[in-house]
């Protein structure tokens, strides 16, 4: 059975873990930092903001987690200390950097009932099992929320893209990226969804 709880709800005793997944399914656009997940979670940990993320446990196990955030809310408080303290100086500048920018940039189309869905995971051992699915749904039962987004998808992600597509998203947007080919993949995927006051699909 899966069980979708919202960060803070679990508590700080799950912040460890929560980060763990966070960086072990995003652990390849971060690998500047460093390529160990330990280090990186040892580096993330402080600055997850657990209120704007939801936990999908399966048998009381954090199994997965995305994010949800509207209007100008982000997702992370770093401190340029604790990065540096786990990365070094010029990583930890890095890291700081990075994630101020691309990370927490304001949303470019931020409206009164508008949520933007991100950083969607599973872990390896739970894919398969409806973990991304769970989740989504769950987010989009919310109360308040018509329309959702998602924002820059890899192009190469096919299986998220896939779970996206047949929950109603539809993509409204292609973003090519400079050096993108370098890292694998060739543009940016941006998806959408929006109701209806009824709650139909539009």
């Amino acid at each position: 059975m899966i069980v979708v709880r919202r960060g803070n709800e679990l508590g700080e005793e799950y912040r460890r873990r929560i980060t763990e997944i966070y960086v072990r399914s995003f652990a390849d656009d971060f690998v500047a930092f460093s390529r160990d997940t330990a280090t990186l979670a040892d580096a993330f940990e402080h600055m997850l903001l657990l209120e704007r993320f939801y936990i999908a446990l399966v048998d009381g196990e954090p199994a997965g987690l995305a994010s949800l955030t509207v209007g100008d809310q982000v997702l992370f408080a770093p401190h340029w200390r604790e990065l540096r303290r786990h990365l070094g100086l010029v990583r930890g500048l890095l890291a700081y950097v990075v994630i101020r920018r691309w990370f927490m940039r304001p949303a470019g189309e931020a409206r009164p009932g508008r949520g933007e869905i991100g950083f969607v995971a599973t872990e390896p051992a739970y894919q398969g099992r409806g973990v991304a699915t769970a989740l989504l749904r769950h987010l989009m039962a919310l109360p308040g929320y018509h329309e959702y987004v998602l924002e820059d998808i890899k192009d190469t992600n096919a299986p998220a893209l896939a779970v996206y597509a047949k929950l109603g998203f539809t993509v409204y947007k292609r973003r090519r990226v400079r050096f993108a080919r370098r890292v694998g993949f060739t543009e940016l995927v941006s998806m959408k969804l929006v109701r209806d006051s009824a709650g139909a699909e539009r």
